[in-house]
């Protein structure tokens, strides 16, 4: 082919886009012929479509394909040379065939993957070829309608040396493989179900595959395959046994089976998010495929399962039926995160196991995604605006989108969304559609459901941003025997949206007597049964509940499974919390009660000044009993006797001062350790004997019960001067037969700043240095102790010296300069505000080489506003910095920008 280059100008400068301003396509693409010619330099593209006009957008509309940092070599319609223009980044070809039967399009082009670090698009990793194409990276391959509304249907030929790189792989079935002159050979894949460009996928280079044949339900045979490179196929097994039981959830749950011959999985370890849903060849981050004992934690085990889970789900919920636009990105994410965490609860197996996970999603909401809501980029489930795209894959798009899906199951029972989703299939399968069509969709299949009476109010979820407050406040009137609950909601503004309107917010509850037990819920006119649970619509701004034939006050149990995404506020004494501690059915609220308490412990001293404020004895009488009962999970009294972190204290404050809440929290975390010890040591007694290990939800409830014990008495002996138990850490260090005691031991020394924790330290690199995903977990531990070894950010800048680092690798980056921005509130909000700088710098830095990795990292300052006087005008002075930068790109520049409006 002949190479007349035309060296394509960088983007222009970014530009807000509106949901409103929505149109359908200009064009259709039905069918796309790629050619690849494999080169880390210069990488030749020939791309062959069969284009046609959407004759009710128009018919004399220019077709204006997208295309990034490309050479563009030949252009071709019909076989024919072709006039064309660039226009604002864009390819733009005018006066097209208009037959109905569309056009033949050619395109040739020519890429640098070598030099391509964004990581979107395609680029090489240690001598291999991926892909990352969601949201907008297909165009950094060829020109095209990059955009998930155009579907369609993709055959790929993969040219390569066949030394080099041995393995060729792309969306759909293999069709065709053979020899090609010159040491090069080449494979043809066919994906024979319409898609979108951003789920186009390819991979090549020298690696190794664990492969299982399945038998589906439906009695057809799949090849089941899991890539990676040579020395870590060993790593493999639990991604493998996962995808199969997510196969198998995903039949029983649903009714939805696997579509495709195959089904792959490559893992790579230069991947900017966690993995992606490519049809048929989904591409993830090593981090969450390689796993074994001596490797992996135990939170490593569950990752691998939940994220493989998720890809392969959304190869129904994404895939089969994908967005219109990128505004209902929740569409496929929200309802995704809701799938796999089914599936990770419908695995975990006992009840109190799926508690425990339930009670960890839910930890994760509150924490990151109610400060999102809380700040700058506070955003709708379904945004109204974005200048980059890759900005808006937030936990508000994919955690409150899931808890959206999750109250409409709440609403219309299992069977009734079961009813739903099968009833969104039959209507827009290989469709692209909207969030609206989906909730519409489970509605209509349960006409006589709250959800379908209050659907216009309910997709206010989808509108509004922000997180709602709920006031709860109880009235029991003795001589009628009544008990009134009023719940009153209210929603703060957010950057876009001053007023906002009530939401439909399903309360499910319970009362109980100070006993313990159950009271039964028959509302005021009701004549039907009494039951003991069960869910109220909160839909107007203040309602009132009254329950009758209730023979004494009650202790209420609201929002039990955390029944909507919302703040709930309402007095409880310690009597009433001891009560929700001790004797709730439902295990959320039980933990639930345990969090109040020490919030309100922790909350009461930072506003009262009081720095070394005293556990009451009552709080932990309570924990120790929930410590020493035999009838709990040890994974669940590893979450009660967790206090609440430091940055969730910092959201339910209007003043943030970051050292005194880590003071304060660390005095109460101190006298835990110290008032418990004697308990402590039976839980250790009990629980350090793990055995053979396995990473089942029991095996790893008794090795966190004993990693937390292990850490509150080495911490205690850190105080009281005992140099048994850092001696025990330290041997329980060396002797572990898995990562997760040996793990819990290091960090036990380390978090209570124990001289022996540089040895481990040192020790730990030694036996790990060659593990890319250890030496992740080395970093990160030291980014994220706040008085390790002297000053932490001291630490952090040596760390960044060491060989082992590089800002080019996204998860070393986040191991190091993530673990200290955002997981060491202590060590980064310092007063002289060398931590905000130091954060400055990194973002400026990474911008250069990876613009979603430093866009990620510029939000460590979104709460920046909140904070107290010495940090907030320091923040301000970094932001200004950054904001001042001459080269910033539009995903780093939107949040900053966002920051300080």
């Amino acid at each position: 082919m002949t190479d007349t280059s035309i060296l394509v100008p960088d983007s222009p400068q970014p530009h807000t886009i509106h949901r409103e301003d929505y149109l359908a396509p200009a064009f259709w693409i039905d069918t796309v012929e790629l050619t690849f010619d494999l080169d880390p330099a210069k990488t030749r593209v020939l791309n062959k479509m069969r284009v046609r006009r959407n004759t009710a957008v128009g018919t004399d509309l220019p077709l204006r394909l997208d295309g990034e940092d490309l050479n563009l070599a030949r252009v071709l319609v019909n076989g024919q040379g072709a006039t064309f223009k660039m226009d604002n980044g864009q390819l733009v070809l005018s006066n097209l065939p208009v037959d109905e039967s569309g056009f033949d399009l050619e395109i040739f082009t020519t890429c640098q993957p070598e030099k391509n670090t964004s990581l979107s698009g395609l680029y090489t990793s240690q001598g291999a070829f991926f892909t990352q194409c969601e949201a907008e990276g297909f165009r950094r391959i060829t020109y095209f309608l990059d955009r998930p509304d155009v579907m369609s249907i993709y055959s790929v030929t993969l040219r390569a040396d066949q030394a080099l790189y041995p393995v060729l792989l792309s969306n759909g079935n293999l069709v065709e493989e053979g020899a090609l002159e010159d040491g090069r050979h080449y494979a043809k894949w066919h994906d024979p179900f319409k898609k979108p460009s951003y789920l186009f996928a390819l991979v090549a280079g020298k690696l190794v595959a664990r492969e299982q044949r399945i038998i589906a339900r439906n009695g057809k045979e799949h090849l089941l395959q899991v890539y990676v490179r040579p020395g870590d196929l060993e790593k493999t097994e639990h991604a493998m046994q996962s995808l199969i039981a997510s196969i198998a959830w995903d039949e029983a749950r649903f009714g939805l089976h696997l579509d495709l011959d195959r089904f792959m999985i490559v893992a790579t370890s230069d991947f900017n998010m966690g993995a992606m849903e490519n049809k048929g060849l989904n591409i993830f981050n090593t981090k969450y495929v390689l796993a074994s004992q001596t490797t992996a934690t135990d939170v490593d085990f569950a990752n691998v399962e939940s994220v493989v889970g998720h890809e392969y789900f959304h190869n129904w919920t994404g895939n089969r039926i994908t967005c219109r636009d990128w505004f209902q990105l929740s569409l496929k994410e929200g309802l995704t995160v809701f799938r796999d965490q089914e599936f990770s609860m419908d695995m975990a197996g006992s009840d109190s196991a799926r508690a425990v996970k339930r009670i960890e999603d839910v930890r994760l909401l509150r924490t990151n995604q109610f400060a999102e809501d809380a700040g700058p980029m506070a955003h709708p489930v379904r945004p109204d605006s974005y200048q980059e795209i890759n900005n808006f894959y937030t936990l508000t798009i994919y955690e409150k989108g899931a808890e959206v899906v999750r109250m409409m199951h709440t609403l219309v029972g299992e069977a009734g969304f079961r009813k739903g989703i099968t009833l969104y299939f039959e209507r827009f399968d290989g469709q692209a559609v909207t969030c609206d069509d989906f909730a519409q969709a489970i509605a209509d299949a349960n006409p006589d459901s709250a959800l379908h009476k209050l659907l216009p109010q309910f997709k206010l979820w989808y509108s509004q941003a922000g997180t709602p407050h709920v006031q709860a406040t109880g009235l029991y009137d003795e001589m009628a025997q009544t008990y009134t609950l009023r719940l009153t909601q209210s929603l703060r503004p957010t950057p876009g949206q001053p007023d906002k309107q009530a939401a439909v917010i399903p309360v499910k509850l319970g009362l109980l007597t100070r006993s313990g037990q159950a009271l039964p819920l028959q509302l005021q006119g009701e004549a039907t049964e009494a039951q003991f649970e069960r869910t109220l619509v909160l839909s107007e701004a203040q309602q009132t509940f009254t329950f009758v034939n209730l023979a004494q006050a009650p202790v209420p149990s609201l929002l039990r499974g955390f029944s909507a995404p919302v703040v709930l506020h309402q007095q409880l004494d310690e009597e009433e919390l001891e009560v929700l501690l001790e004797h709730d059915s439902d295990p959320f609220n039980r933990w639930e009660a345990s969090q109040r308490w020490a919030q309100q412990i922790m909350l009461n001293a930072l506003r009262d000044g009081n720095d070394a404020p005293m556990l009451p004895e009552r709080y932990l009488a309570a924990l120790r009993k929930v410590l020493n009962d035999p009838l709990l999970d040890a994974a669940f009294k590893d979450l009660v006797l967790t206090l609440p972190t430091e940055g969730y204290i910092a959201e339910q404050l209007d003043v943030v001062n970051p050292q005194r809440i880590h003071a304060v929290r660390q005095t109460l975390l101190s006298q835990l350790a110290s008032a418990l010890k004697a308990d402590w040591q039976r839980v250790w007694e009990l629980h350090n004997d793990t055995g053979a290990y396995t990473p089942d939800a029991i095996s790893t409830g008794r090795r966190a019960l004993a990693g937390k014990a292990l850490a509150m008495l080495t911490l205690d002996a850190m105080h009281s001067g005992d140099s048994v138990w850092p001696g025990k850490a330290l041997q329980r260090f060396k002797d572990a037969s898995n990562m997760t005691d040996r793990f819990n031991a290091l960090a036990a020394l380390v978090s209570a700043r124990h001289p022996l924790a540089g040895n481990a330290l040192a020790l730990f690199y030694q036996l790990f240095k060659d593990n890319a995903l250890v030496l992740d977990k080395w970093f990160q531990l030291q980014a994220s102790a706040p008085g390790l070894q002297g000053d932490a950010l001291t630490k952090v800048q040596q760390l960044m010296q060491h060989p082992d680092f590089t800002l080019k690798n996204p998860n070393r980056a986040r191991s190091l300069i993530f673990g200290f921005t955002n997981a060491n509130p202590a060590g980064f909000h310092r007063a002289d505000g060398a931590g905000y700088q130091f954060w400055a710098d990194q973002v400026i830095a990474l911008d250069a080489i990876n613009a979603q990795t430093a866009a990620r990292l510029a939000r460590a300052m979104d709460a920046w506003r909140k904070l107290d006087a010495p940090f907030q005008a320091q923040a301000q002075t970094a932001l200004q910095r950054v904001a001042a930068h001459g080269k910033l790109s539009k995903d780093v520049r939107e949040i900053i920008e966002k920051s300080l409006a």
